[in-house]
């Protein structure tokens, strides 16, 4: 019988733990360039934005200089900048919960239909396909205060005509309906696809039990079954609400009297008006750090509420 040699032995073992590190090896080789690109498109530009925030630097300056934290410290005397962040909380309190819950109601309605369901969808659904400064224009002409169609309605109802978008006690609502009515037909697809979800069975154990259809049977088991839809609805529609600009910049440019100045117009007005591209970096990464806080702030809060079936 043929003697195994002691170096053989010892060898092996180590043969195998490299075969076996050849699947981990795999896995970070195909997940390497999707690292890379991760880092050259998201964490690249923030570290170039959030060194920029601590200098003057000016758009198309030759040079700049390291000032430290003096762009925030401007930022945080800037009458401008609180009122473009008490204007973007204020359509976000209003855009989020408008959509999420006539997104609600849209998607509860249809799936009720015996017909017609894929046809209103599409219908709702045709604010979110369109480019929302295409639409904007048009909203423009419908609220002229002059010849737009909303107020040749009001004037065949008997009342007297407004000027919409020149008003500051309007002009932020206005825009707050116009984004309620943008992207509620997003939220009606998700919550379409979450009551495709729910199991039949459970109706059917609700009717054994003695829940009546209707709003009984919607608060016992419809709205329980949707909540890790609604986390996700809530989480994306206030996130989107706080990037509004497409609205703000083709109807009313943050005005009057900067009624309507939300935190991304500053962020453009600053950066490709006035050319402050160090101030205008301090308010994007002040914005970034907003939108994550609440963003984490909701998403734990809700997660509490959430069954996940």
């Amino acid at each position: 019988m043929a003697e195994i040699s002691p170096g053989w032995a010892l060898r092996a073992p180590v043969r195998g733990q490299r075969l076996a590190r050849w699947p981990l090896r795999i896995g970070h080789a195909l997940v390497a360039p999707a690292v890379v690109l991760m880092a050259l498109l998201l964490v690249g530009p923030l570290a170039v934005v959030l060194g920029l925030s601590l200098t003057d630097y000016q758009l198309g300056a030759e040079g700049l200089a390291f000032v430290g934290l003096d762009n925030y410290q401007a930022l945080w005397a800037d009458r401008v900048f609180w009122k473009s962040l008490r204007n973007t909380a204020l359509y976000s309190l209003v855009v989020v919960p408008g959509s999420v819950g006539l997104g609600l109601a849209a998607a509860l309605l249809i799936h009720g239909l015996a017909r017609g369901q894929a046809t209103y969808r599409a219908i709702f659904f045709l604010p979110v396909m369109a480019t929302l400064i295409a639409m904007a224009l048009v909203w423009e002409f419908m609220l002229h205060p002059h010849f737009g169609l909303v107020n040749l309605g009001l004037r065949e109802l008997g009342f007297a005509p407004r000027n919409w978008l020149n008003d500051e006690g309007l002009a932020l609502w206005v825009l707050a309906v116009i984004g309620i009515w943008q992207g509620f037909g997003f939220n009606m697809v998700l919550f379409s696809a979450g009551l495709l979800g729910i199991p039949r069975p459970l109706y059917e154990a609700a009717a054994i039990d003695g829940v009546a259809a209707g709003w009984a049977r919607f608060r016992l088991v419809t709205w329980p079954m949707l909540a890790p839809v609604t986390l996700f609805v809530v989480v994306v529609a206030s996130i989107k609400s706080f990037q509004v600009f497409d609205t703000v910049q083709v109807l009313t440019k943050g005005g009057p009297n900067k009624a309507t100045e939300v935190l991304v117009y500053t962020l453009y007005a600053e950066g490709f008006e006035f050319f402050r591209s160090g101030y205008a970096s301090a308010v994007t990464v002040v914005f970034l750090a907003i939108v994550l806080l609440i963003t984490l702030v909701k998403t734990r809060w809700l997660d509490r509420r959430v069954h996940y079936a």
